[in-house]
């Protein structure tokens, strides 16, 4: 059996209809859904990235890159609606690419998914454990610095961080239906505290503050002007990442033909509005340059210190100093729910992959009880929350968002795929204008995509040739579409596309020295080289093994 074997869709509608202990107990109705999209989507990356956007980037264009980054969304999203309401099962695009494309291209989206969810969660968490600390201080409580940080961060161990990963996970084993009410109150509480800004800082815009709206180009891509809205768009692009998590809980709505196309546009829809607003009045009520060198929650701070009357002596003093400390609990509130939606959509993307065998079993048990993944979860609790332990801080949003595009692109390529292959098999929701939404989808995730910088690039290819070798090793003959051999056919084309990774990685890492210089830093260069190197050899001795 070929590499490129694509699971069955009487398998999968089947596989969706399944019911009993051993199965995903059906909870969420479409408000549900709802909230779980935009408890996915709105965090603290709303709160600091529109800033810092906007000051080194696009200016009070700022708004333009939010309906950029929503159009490649909304074109993938769209997608996304028809997969749900078409085949109604965990594993979001890993499912859509197995039953379109093939096993080893929904292997990469797989992998690819657990650089956007796990990955991310541990990542979130650390940034979660800086706003403890930084609330509690407001009150005079101070952590021990030596437990609210990593080794690499000159402490010994992210406590912080541990709990929130831990907490959520364990309310995700507790149950579908209990994890989704404490969502629906963070959503509530988020939306609040968002809304609040929104219509206190109208009042304050100074229509000043938006001239020039498109500030001139420095001469330097990415910086200001078109390019530097495209660039913009790319960045605040992991603003919105969560809406496609809806998917991944498709097993656990009730009615996911009807339900799942609301939870996924409905969610897009409200924090795309959010978002706009949001970023219009914080560039309004202070010049986007004030922006510049803040980070965290400063941008939004700097901009609610303008919100206010100036005294005798021309200084703003604030009229609602309070709103700083509640924008610190919506963000806390914020990357609570992140946690909670990426890793209940990481568990249920290894759910998947684990019932075609592709990965162990285990992912795969449910809970008789709770009719949750209970081991998954407990095993995601522990690699994640050991992860944000003790790793470096710096992980950057890029890396998670670059992961996030390129399972939109294999999504809008899906749903082509599928009207052309298979237009008999019936769709309660039906993408428009196909094939040009998904052409539309494809183009403008690819043109973000290009944008992130190349040390972004050389992170996804490194990420991708792991998931290769684990494919290879374990995933490719376990498979039960396979025939349980390493010698299935494919396996000559997936080595030669290690090798093109490979060479890609090599290309990836001179791109980036060249960008930032060949008198700076050449570690990612050296990594580059040397990870390629290694497995150019292993790919090419292997190739001449393999008879397919």
């Amino acid at each position: 059996m070929s590499l490129f074997v694509r699971k069955p869709i009487g398998s999968l509608l089947n596989e969706a209809g399944e019911t009993g202990s051993h199965t995903l107990k059906r909870t969420l109705g479409a408000w549900g859904l709802v909230a779980l999209g935009i408890g996915a989507i709105i965090g603290a990356g709303l709160f600091s990235i529109t800033g810092m956007a906007a000051a080194n980037h696009a200016g009070p264009a700022i708004t333009i890159s939010f309906i950029v980054a929503a159009l490649g969304c909304l074109f993938a999203g769209l997608c996304y609606a028809e997969f749900a309401s078409m085949i109604p099962v965990a594993g979001s695009a890993y499912t859509y690419s197995y039953a379109t494309m093939g096993e080893f291209i929904a292997w990469i989206i797989g992998w690819d998914l657990v650089l956007e969810y796990a990955v991310g969660a541990a990542t979130v968490g650390i940034s979660w454990s800086r706003y403890l600390v930084k609330f509690l201080e407001g009150f005079d409580v101070h952590l021990p610095h030596d437990l609210t940080v990593g080794p690499w961060d000159g402490g010994i161990v992210n406590l912080p961080a541990v709990f929130i990963i831990v907490l959520m996970s364990l309310l995700l084993i507790k149950g579908t239906k209990e994890s989704a009410f404490v969502n629906a109150i963070i959503v509530a509480l988020k939306i609040a505290v968002v809304l609040i800004f929104i219509i206190l800082g109208w009042k304050y815009i100074n229509t000043a503050n938006y001239n020039p709206y498109i500030p001139d180009n420095t001469g330097k891509f990415g910086d200001f002007g078109f390019s530097g809205i495209i660039r913009a768009a790319a960045i605040v692009f992991f603003a919105y990442i969560g809406f496609d998590a809806v998917s991944t809980a498709a097993q656990e709505a009730k009615n996911p033909k009807r339900d799942m196309p609301i939870g996924i546009l409905g969610s897009l829809a409200i924090c795309t509005l959010l978002y706009i607003l949001f970023a219009h009045v914080m560039t309004g009520v202070t010049n986007y340059t004030t922006f510049a060198g803040k980070d965290g929650i400063a941008p939004v701070a700097l901009a609610i210190e303008k919100m206010g009357t100036p005294d005798a002596t021309g200084m703003v003093q604030p009229d609602y100093p309070w709103l700083n400390r509640a924008i610190v609990v919506a963000i806390l509130a914020g990357y609570a729910s992140v946690i909670l939606v990426m890793l209940m959509g990481q568990s249920r993307v290894f759910f998947s992959m684990s019932k075609d065998g592709l990965i162990p079993r285990i992912f795969s048990t449910v809970n008789p009880v709770t009719q949750t993944p209970a081991k998954s979860n407990l095993l995601f609790m522990l690699f994640v929350s050991l992860f944000a332990a003790f790793v470096p801080a710096r992980v950057v949003g890029e890396m998670t968002s670059i992961g996030t595009l390129f399972a939109f692109i294999l999504v809008c390529i899906g749903v082509w795929v599928m009207r052309r292959k298979m237009p008999e098999i019936p769709r309660s929701f039906r993408t428009p204008l196909v094939p040009l939404v998904p052409i539309l989808g494809i183009f403008v995730c690819l043109f973000m995509m290009v944008f992130l910088p190349m040390d972004t690039w050389i992170r996804l290819l490194v990420w991708m040739l792991i998931g290769m070798d684990i494919y290879l090793a374990y995933g490719a003959k376990n498979s039960h579409l396979g025939n349980g051999t390493t010698q299935r056919k494919g396996m000559k084309m997936a080595h030669i596309v290690g090798i093109g990774l490979s060479l890609l990685l090599v290309v990836a890492g001179f791109l980036h020295q060249y960008t930032v210089g060949f008198e700076t830093d050449h570690t990612l260069l050296y990594i580059s080289i040397i990870f390629a190197a290694v497995h150019l050899v292993l790919f090419g001795a292997r190739i001449g093994k393999v008879t397919k």
